[in-house]
């Protein structure tokens, strides 16, 4: 799978005002719009022997992240998988065709979800962790990628 921006599944009036309507979409649509803070912190909590860090992505000038990945080294895991970090920056840069910045997440994820206006869990018309559990274990990690 390649690279594929956050915007081009962004959510539409009717799949945020609508919970169910949202979750109905496909997996790749729903996490990399609406649930990729899960999605990420999910990765980690997957590969716990593995040092998973959590980014936001913010468009310049703006409070709140709109996009959130794991990162393993040069590597990060959104809804489009494991790429190249630098390209899923770049991509996203491209698709806003705006400057992107970038920054750590070093709280847990209510924390997170409280100071950056997203979902809980329990926000979801349905529990997304077992849809994120899936869907993480459907790529394969580039540690276990032999050269």
């Amino acid at each position: 799978m390649s690279v594929t921006a956050a915007g081009v599944f962004r959510r539409t009036p009717l799949e945020r005002a609508d919970q169910r309507v949202a979750w109905e979409r496909g997996d790749q649509a729903f996490f990399a719009a609406g649930a990729c803070h899960i999605l990420a912190f999910t990765c980690r909590e997957l590969h716990p022997g593995r040092e998973i860090g959590l980014t936001a992505m913010t468009m310049a000038g703006d409070e709140h992240p709109f996009h959130v990945y794991a990162t393993w080294e040069a590597w990060a895991f959104d809804a489009s998988g494991w790429n190249l970090e630098q390209e899923v920056l770049t991509v996203n840069a491209a698709f806003e065709n705006r400057r992107i910045e970038r920054a750590r997440i070093t709280t847990g994820l209510a924390e997170f979800c409280a100071a950056h206006l997203h979902r809980m869990p329990d926000g979801y018309w349905q529990n997304p962790l077992p849809r994120a559990r899936a869907y993480v274990r459907r790529f394969t990690p580039p540690w276990t990628v032999t050269a």
